[in-house]
């Protein structure tokens, strides 16, 4: 049997919305005035690339650890190509990988194809419907 996740939104005024899902966390979202919005919160198809990012750094975070890999500062930087035309779809995400520390390239690279192929639903969700493209960068550590 599948595991069903329900959500909601709730409008506030505008274009403005509150959502909420099972975990019980509330997450505003906005437009500009020129939509009916306050310019408050992010903008749903913003959420959108977070949430891939989120997904995706907490994947290569967590299979880090297990590899025992000491990085100091982790960050997913995600850019992304929308189409000119309505509707405005993303034609394109890029993810950079930047960790900080003692990290060996090859566990990096290990870690971000697991996650990328194999862990995150939300890459696998978004990929039937957009390119996703990777990079990474290895820093010392500050």
């Amino acid at each position: 049997m599948a595991t069903q996740v329900k959500g909601k939104v709730v409008h506030i005024k505008g274009v403005t919305f509150n959502g909420i899902t099972d975990s019980n966390h509330w997450v505003p979202m906005d437009g500009p005035p020129k939509f009916g919005g306050e310019n408050g919160a992010i903008r749903p198809k913003e959420l959108l690339l977070l949430s891939l990012a989120g997904c995706t750094g907490s994947d290569v975070a967590s299979i880090l650890t297990k590899m025992r890999q000491k990085f100091q500062r982790f960050e997913v930087h995600v850019e992304a190509e929308m189409a000119d035309e309505h509707p405005k779809v993303y034609t394109k995400i890029h993810l950079t990988y930047k960790v900080w520390g003692d990290v060996n390239e090859q566990n990096l690279v290990k870690a971000i194809n697991l996650s990328q192929d194999v862990y995150c639903a939300v890459t696998a969700m978004l990929q039937k419907a957009v390119e996703i493209t990777h990079s990474y960068e290895i820093n010392p550590q500050e």
